[in-house]
Protein backbone atom coordinates (compact mmCIF):
# COMPACT_ATOMS: atom_id res chain seq x y z
CA UNK A 1 0.00 0.00 0.00
CA UNK A 2 1.24 3.31 -0.70
CA UNK A 3 0.19 7.07 -0.31
CA UNK A 4 -2.58 7.21 -3.12
CA UNK A 5 -4.22 4.06 -2.14
CA UNK A 6 -6.00 5.87 0.63
CA UNK A 7 -8.06 7.62 -2.24
CA UNK A 8 -10.17 4.92 -1.37
CA UNK A 9 -11.00 6.12 2.02
CA UNK A 10 -13.32 8.73 0.19
CA UNK A 11 -15.70 6.16 -0.23
CA UNK A 12 -16.38 6.66 3.22
CA UNK A 13 -17.84 10.34 2.66
CA UNK A 14 -21.41 8.77 1.85
CA UNK A 15 -21.66 7.77 5.17
CA UNK A 16 -20.09 10.98 6.08
CA UNK A 17 -22.77 12.93 5.19
CA UNK A 18 -25.56 11.12 6.27
CA UNK A 19 -23.75 11.39 9.38
CA UNK A 20 -23.35 15.14 9.34
CA UNK A 21 -27.04 15.38 8.42
CA UNK A 22 -27.92 13.25 11.04
CA UNK A 23 -26.02 15.40 13.66
CA UNK A 24 -27.26 18.47 12.47
CA UNK A 25 -30.76 17.68 11.25
CA UNK A 26 -32.63 20.28 9.75
CA UNK A 27 -32.55 20.48 5.56
CA UNK A 28 -28.76 19.10 6.52
CA UNK A 29 -30.73 15.77 6.23
CA UNK A 30 -30.05 16.26 2.69
CA UNK A 31 -26.11 16.65 2.48
CA UNK A 32 -25.67 13.37 1.14
CA UNK A 33 -28.41 13.44 -2.16
CA UNK A 34 -27.03 17.12 -2.67
CA UNK A 35 -22.90 16.18 -2.32
CA UNK A 36 -23.83 12.78 -4.33
CA UNK A 37 -25.65 13.60 -7.65
CA UNK A 38 -24.66 17.82 -7.29
CA UNK A 39 -21.26 18.30 -6.06
CA UNK A 40 -19.65 14.77 -7.52
CA UNK A 41 -20.68 15.37 -10.82
CA UNK A 42 -19.35 18.94 -10.96
CA UNK A 43 -16.27 18.01 -9.79
CA UNK A 44 -15.97 14.94 -12.26
CA UNK A 45 -16.91 17.30 -15.06
CA UNK A 46 -13.81 19.51 -13.90
CA UNK A 47 -11.36 16.65 -13.07
CA UNK A 48 -8.88 15.02 -15.45
CA UNK A 49 -9.72 11.23 -15.80
CA UNK A 50 -6.39 9.69 -17.43
CA UNK A 51 -7.03 6.48 -18.10
CA UNK A 52 -4.15 4.59 -16.11
CA UNK A 53 -3.28 0.85 -15.68
CA UNK A 54 -1.43 -0.92 -13.15
CA UNK A 55 1.97 -2.42 -14.05
CA UNK A 56 2.54 -6.12 -12.97
CA UNK A 57 4.71 -4.94 -9.88
CA UNK A 58 1.82 -2.43 -8.60
CA UNK A 59 -0.97 -5.21 -9.22
CA UNK A 60 1.18 -8.05 -7.25
CA UNK A 61 1.67 -5.63 -4.37
CA UNK A 62 -2.00 -4.10 -4.52
CA UNK A 63 -3.10 -8.02 -4.46
CA UNK A 64 -0.94 -8.66 -1.43
CA UNK A 65 -2.30 -6.03 0.91
CA UNK A 66 -5.16 -6.71 3.30
CA UNK A 67 -5.93 -2.71 3.11
CA UNK A 68 -8.06 -2.97 0.40
CA UNK A 69 -10.06 -5.47 1.76
CA UNK A 70 -10.31 -4.14 5.19
CA UNK A 71 -11.86 -1.21 3.55
CA UNK A 72 -14.61 -3.05 2.28
CA UNK A 73 -15.43 -5.32 5.46
CA UNK A 74 -15.40 -1.83 7.88
CA UNK A 75 -18.56 -1.25 5.69
CA UNK A 76 -20.33 -3.64 7.73
CA UNK A 77 -20.68 -1.80 11.09
CA UNK A 78 -20.87 1.65 9.12
CA UNK A 79 -24.00 0.70 7.05
CA UNK A 80 -26.13 -1.54 9.82
CA UNK A 81 -24.70 1.50 12.34
CA UNK A 82 -26.24 4.12 9.70
CA UNK A 83 -29.54 2.45 9.37
CA UNK A 84 -30.19 2.10 13.01
CA UNK A 85 -28.59 6.22 13.90
CA UNK A 86 -31.44 6.91 10.92
CA UNK A 87 -34.40 5.21 12.34
CA UNK A 88 -33.58 6.50 16.07
CA UNK A 89 -33.25 10.09 14.53
CA UNK A 90 -36.57 9.63 12.63
CA UNK A 91 -38.87 8.05 15.13
CA UNK A 92 -37.40 10.93 17.69
CA UNK A 93 -36.62 14.10 16.39
CA UNK A 94 -39.80 16.21 15.33
CA UNK A 95 -38.89 16.36 11.91
CA UNK A 96 -40.48 18.08 8.91
CA UNK A 97 -42.16 15.73 6.19
CA UNK A 98 -39.38 17.54 4.14
CA UNK A 99 -36.64 16.51 6.29
CA UNK A 100 -37.97 12.71 6.97
CA UNK A 101 -37.88 12.60 3.21
CA UNK A 102 -33.84 13.70 3.39
CA UNK A 103 -33.10 11.17 6.06
CA UNK A 104 -34.27 8.55 3.89
CA UNK A 105 -32.95 9.39 0.88
CA UNK A 106 -29.11 9.74 2.68
CA UNK A 107 -29.53 6.18 4.52
CA UNK A 108 -30.71 4.99 1.51
CA UNK A 109 -28.00 6.11 -0.43
CA UNK A 110 -25.63 5.12 2.35
CA UNK A 111 -27.07 1.29 2.27
CA UNK A 112 -26.92 1.22 -1.84
CA UNK A 113 -23.27 2.24 -2.20
CA UNK A 114 -21.46 1.22 0.63
CA UNK A 115 -24.08 -1.75 1.13
CA UNK A 116 -25.57 -3.16 -2.34
CA UNK A 117 -21.93 -2.35 -4.25
CA UNK A 118 -19.74 -3.93 -1.82
CA UNK A 119 -21.61 -6.32 -1.63
CA UNK A 120 -21.55 -6.77 -4.90
CA UNK A 121 -17.60 -6.65 -5.06
CA UNK A 122 -17.63 -9.44 -1.91
CA UNK A 123 -20.44 -11.70 -3.40
CA UNK A 124 -17.65 -12.54 -6.27
CA UNK A 125 -15.20 -13.33 -3.47
CA UNK A 126 -14.70 -17.41 -3.12
CA UNK A 127 -14.63 -17.54 0.61
CA UNK A 128 -16.07 -16.34 3.84
CA UNK A 129 -16.42 -12.47 2.87
CA UNK A 130 -19.56 -13.97 0.35
CA UNK A 131 -21.36 -13.88 4.03
CA UNK A 132 -20.59 -10.32 5.00
CA UNK A 133 -21.84 -9.44 1.58
CA UNK A 134 -25.40 -10.79 1.80
CA UNK A 135 -25.30 -9.12 4.90
CA UNK A 136 -24.69 -5.85 3.55
CA UNK A 137 -27.53 -6.78 1.01
CA UNK A 138 -29.88 -7.22 4.03
CA UNK A 139 -31.45 -3.04 4.42
CA UNK A 140 -31.62 -3.18 1.14
CA UNK A 141 -33.89 -5.97 1.19
CA UNK A 142 -32.19 -7.58 -1.48
CA UNK A 143 -30.92 -10.69 -0.54
CA UNK A 144 -31.93 -12.03 -3.90
CA UNK A 145 -29.65 -10.34 -5.57
CA UNK A 146 -26.61 -12.33 -4.72
CA UNK A 147 -27.78 -15.81 -6.61
CA UNK A 148 -29.67 -13.66 -9.98
CA UNK A 149 -26.36 -11.47 -9.86
CA UNK A 150 -24.02 -14.59 -10.13
CA UNK A 151 -25.45 -16.78 -11.51
CA UNK A 152 -27.86 -15.21 -14.12
CA UNK A 153 -26.46 -11.73 -14.69
CA UNK A 154 -23.15 -12.84 -15.43
CA UNK A 155 -23.99 -15.28 -17.49
CA UNK A 156 -26.59 -13.33 -19.69
CA UNK A 157 -25.14 -9.63 -19.46
CA UNK A 158 -26.54 -7.63 -22.64
CA UNK A 159 -28.91 -10.18 -23.83
CA UNK A 160 -32.59 -10.41 -24.16
CA UNK A 161 -32.84 -13.30 -21.27
CA UNK A 162 -31.09 -10.35 -18.39
CA UNK A 163 -33.44 -8.33 -16.63
CA UNK A 164 -30.37 -6.11 -15.14
CA UNK A 165 -29.63 -5.22 -18.90
CA UNK A 166 -31.79 -2.06 -20.27
CA UNK A 167 -32.97 -2.42 -23.77
CA UNK A 168 -31.99 0.52 -26.41
CA UNK A 169 -34.44 3.60 -25.87
CA UNK A 170 -35.97 1.65 -22.82
CA UNK A 171 -36.54 4.50 -19.53
CA UNK A 172 -35.45 4.26 -16.57
CA UNK A 173 -38.66 4.10 -15.22
CA UNK A 174 -39.83 1.30 -17.09
CA UNK A 175 -36.23 0.00 -16.14
CA UNK A 176 -36.83 -0.78 -12.73
CA UNK A 177 -39.92 -2.45 -12.90
CA UNK A 178 -38.90 -5.06 -15.16
CA UNK A 179 -35.49 -5.43 -13.76
CA UNK A 180 -36.90 -5.81 -10.07
CA UNK A 181 -39.64 -8.04 -10.56
CA UNK A 182 -37.88 -10.28 -13.28
CA UNK A 183 -34.76 -10.28 -11.22
CA UNK A 184 -36.33 -11.59 -8.10
CA UNK A 185 -38.23 -14.40 -9.89
CA UNK A 186 -35.03 -15.21 -12.10
CA UNK A 187 -33.44 -15.58 -8.18
CA UNK A 188 -36.20 -18.61 -7.62
CA UNK A 189 -36.02 -19.71 -10.52
CA UNK A 190 -32.52 -20.19 -10.16
CA UNK A 191 -32.76 -20.96 -6.85
CA UNK A 192 -35.17 -23.90 -8.22
CA UNK A 193 -32.34 -25.33 -10.28
CA UNK A 194 -29.62 -25.13 -7.99
CA UNK A 195 -31.78 -27.87 -5.93
CA UNK A 196 -32.31 -30.06 -8.94
CA UNK A 197 -28.16 -29.82 -9.49
CA UNK A 198 -27.51 -30.47 -6.02
CA UNK A 199 -30.21 -33.68 -5.66
CA UNK A 200 -31.77 -31.11 -2.59
CA UNK A 201 -36.04 -30.49 -2.24
CA UNK A 202 -37.08 -27.02 -2.68
CA UNK A 203 -37.99 -26.44 1.17
CA UNK A 204 -34.93 -27.46 2.85
CA UNK A 205 -31.98 -25.80 4.79
CA UNK A 206 -30.19 -25.72 1.25
CA UNK A 207 -33.00 -23.41 -0.16
CA UNK A 208 -30.89 -19.85 -0.01
CA UNK A 209 -33.97 -17.68 -1.25
CA UNK A 210 -35.92 -19.42 1.96
CA UNK A 211 -33.13 -18.13 4.01
CA UNK A 212 -32.79 -14.78 2.48
CA UNK A 213 -37.08 -14.42 2.91
CA UNK A 214 -36.95 -15.44 6.83
CA UNK A 215 -33.67 -12.72 7.49
CA UNK A 216 -35.10 -10.20 6.05
CA UNK A 217 -38.59 -10.63 7.92
CA UNK A 218 -36.95 -11.00 10.90
CA UNK A 219 -34.76 -7.62 10.09
CA UNK A 220 -37.86 -5.77 9.90
CA UNK A 221 -39.60 -7.41 12.42
CA UNK A 222 -37.04 -6.60 15.07
CA UNK A 223 -36.96 -3.26 13.68
CA UNK A 224 -40.57 -2.44 14.48
CA UNK A 225 -40.10 -4.00 17.47
CA UNK A 226 -37.51 -1.33 18.60
CA UNK A 227 -38.78 1.52 16.48
CA UNK A 228 -42.13 0.87 16.07
CA UNK A 229 -44.12 0.73 12.54
CA UNK A 230 -43.30 4.33 12.24
CA UNK A 231 -39.57 3.04 12.02
CA UNK A 232 -40.77 -0.12 9.78
CA UNK A 233 -42.36 2.63 6.96
CA UNK A 234 -38.54 4.16 7.58
CA UNK A 235 -36.81 1.46 6.98
CA UNK A 236 -39.27 0.34 3.94
CA UNK A 237 -37.75 3.65 2.49
CA UNK A 238 -34.63 3.09 3.08
CA UNK A 239 -34.54 -0.24 1.59
CA UNK A 240 -36.13 1.25 -1.57
CA UNK A 241 -33.84 3.73 -2.37
CA UNK A 242 -30.98 1.68 -1.68
CA UNK A 243 -32.12 -1.36 -4.19
CA UNK A 244 -33.49 1.61 -6.90
CA UNK A 245 -29.87 3.28 -6.76
CA UNK A 246 -28.24 0.01 -7.65
CA UNK A 247 -31.10 -0.76 -10.77
CA UNK A 248 -30.05 3.06 -11.52
CA UNK A 249 -26.25 1.71 -11.84
CA UNK A 250 -27.74 -1.63 -13.54
CA UNK A 251 -29.48 0.48 -16.10
CA UNK A 252 -26.38 2.61 -17.35
CA UNK A 253 -24.04 -0.24 -16.96
CA UNK A 254 -25.23 -2.22 -20.30
CA UNK A 255 -27.76 0.20 -21.64
CA UNK A 256 -28.69 -0.96 -25.01
CA UNK A 257 -25.66 -3.26 -25.48
CA UNK A 258 -26.52 -6.57 -26.96
CA UNK A 259 -24.21 -9.58 -27.51
CA UNK A 260 -24.46 -11.51 -30.59
CA UNK A 261 -24.83 -15.41 -31.43
CA UNK A 262 -22.38 -17.78 -32.53
CA UNK A 263 -23.26 -19.62 -35.49
CA UNK A 264 -24.25 -22.57 -33.32
CA UNK A 265 -27.16 -20.38 -31.94
CA UNK A 266 -25.34 -19.74 -28.69
CA UNK A 267 -24.05 -16.15 -27.47
CA UNK A 268 -20.52 -14.94 -28.06
CA UNK A 269 -18.74 -14.63 -24.82
CA UNK A 270 -19.02 -11.59 -22.69
CA UNK A 271 -16.01 -9.20 -23.40
CA UNK A 272 -15.11 -5.40 -22.66
CA UNK A 273 -17.18 -4.41 -25.30
CA UNK A 274 -20.52 -5.76 -23.12
CA UNK A 275 -20.40 -3.04 -21.02
CA UNK A 276 -19.99 0.72 -20.44
CA UNK A 277 -17.00 1.49 -18.84
CA UNK A 278 -16.68 5.03 -16.93
CA UNK A 279 -13.00 6.03 -16.18
CA UNK A 280 -13.67 9.34 -13.91
CA UNK A 281 -11.67 9.12 -10.72
CA UNK A 282 -13.93 10.80 -8.09
CA UNK A 283 -17.06 8.04 -9.27
CA UNK A 284 -14.06 5.20 -9.39
CA UNK A 285 -12.96 5.58 -5.75
CA UNK A 286 -16.49 6.37 -4.60
CA UNK A 287 -17.65 3.45 -5.74
CA UNK A 288 -14.66 1.02 -5.61
CA UNK A 289 -13.88 1.09 -9.09
CA UNK A 290 -17.37 -0.17 -10.19
CA UNK A 291 -17.39 2.14 -12.68
CA UNK A 292 -14.50 -0.08 -14.87
CA UNK A 293 -17.53 -2.37 -15.19
CA UNK A 294 -16.06 -3.89 -18.88
CA UNK A 295 -12.89 -5.11 -16.77
CA UNK A 296 -15.12 -6.43 -14.38
CA UNK A 297 -17.36 -8.83 -16.60
CA UNK A 298 -14.53 -9.53 -18.48
CA UNK A 299 -12.96 -11.34 -15.57
CA UNK A 300 -15.90 -11.36 -12.70
CA UNK A 301 -13.39 -12.61 -9.69
CA UNK A 302 -11.29 -9.92 -10.31
CA UNK A 303 -10.32 -7.61 -7.14
CA UNK A 304 -11.20 -4.15 -7.26
CA UNK A 305 -8.05 -2.45 -6.85
CA UNK A 306 -6.80 -4.14 -9.92
CA UNK A 307 -9.27 -3.44 -12.22
CA UNK A 308 -8.47 -1.95 -15.94
CA UNK A 309 -9.84 0.30 -18.65
CA UNK A 310 -9.66 -0.75 -21.32
CA UNK A 311 -9.81 1.28 -25.04
CA UNK A 312 -12.30 -0.97 -26.49
CA UNK A 313 -14.94 -1.09 -24.57
CA UNK A 314 -17.61 1.56 -24.79
CA UNK A 315 -16.92 4.91 -23.30
CA UNK A 316 -19.96 6.56 -21.27
CA UNK A 317 -19.19 10.13 -21.43
CA UNK A 318 -20.15 11.48 -17.74
CA UNK A 319 -19.20 9.66 -14.79
CA UNK A 320 -21.80 7.15 -12.75
CA UNK A 321 -23.65 9.72 -10.68
CA UNK A 322 -23.88 12.32 -13.42
CA UNK A 323 -25.49 9.29 -16.08
CA UNK A 324 -27.69 8.47 -12.99
CA UNK A 325 -29.25 11.80 -13.22
CA UNK A 326 -29.19 11.96 -16.33
CA UNK A 327 -31.15 8.96 -16.87
CA UNK A 328 -33.98 10.15 -14.52
CA UNK A 329 -34.69 12.48 -17.66
CA UNK A 330 -35.34 9.72 -20.27
CA UNK A 331 -35.44 12.09 -22.99
CA UNK A 332 -32.40 13.68 -22.01
CA UNK A 333 -30.70 10.36 -21.56
CA UNK A 334 -31.63 9.22 -24.90
CA UNK A 335 -30.30 12.31 -26.41
CA UNK A 336 -26.64 12.17 -25.04
CA UNK A 337 -26.44 8.14 -25.08
CA UNK A 338 -28.31 7.03 -28.22
CA UNK A 339 -25.50 8.22 -30.73
CA UNK A 340 -22.78 6.08 -28.66
CA UNK A 341 -24.73 3.01 -28.22
CA UNK A 342 -23.18 1.24 -31.46
CA UNK A 343 -25.20 0.38 -34.36
CA UNK A 344 -24.54 -3.03 -34.52
CA UNK A 345 -24.85 -3.95 -31.00
CA UNK A 346 -28.37 -2.47 -29.98
CA UNK A 347 -30.33 -4.57 -27.76
CA UNK A 348 -34.22 -3.29 -28.96
CA UNK A 349 -36.47 -2.25 -26.68
CA UNK A 350 -40.30 -4.21 -26.44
Amino acid sequence: MNFKDLKYLTAYAVPGCAAVGLVLQSMWLWLTPLVIFGLVPIVELAVANPPVNLDEEQRSSKLASKFFDLLLWLNLPIVFGMVAWGLYVATTADLTGGQLTGLILSIGIVAGSNGINVAHELGHRHNWERYIGKALLMPSLYMHFFIEHNYGHHLNAATIEDPATARYNQSLYHFWFTSVTRQYAGAWKIQKRLNGVNNTAGLSFNNDMLWYTVLQLLYLAAITAVFGISGLLVALGIALTGALLLETINYIEHYGLRRSKTKTGRYERVREIHSWNSNHVLGRVLLYELTRHSDHHYKSDKKYQVLDYHDVSPQLPFGYPTSMVLATVPPLWFAVMNKHVPSDMKLAHG
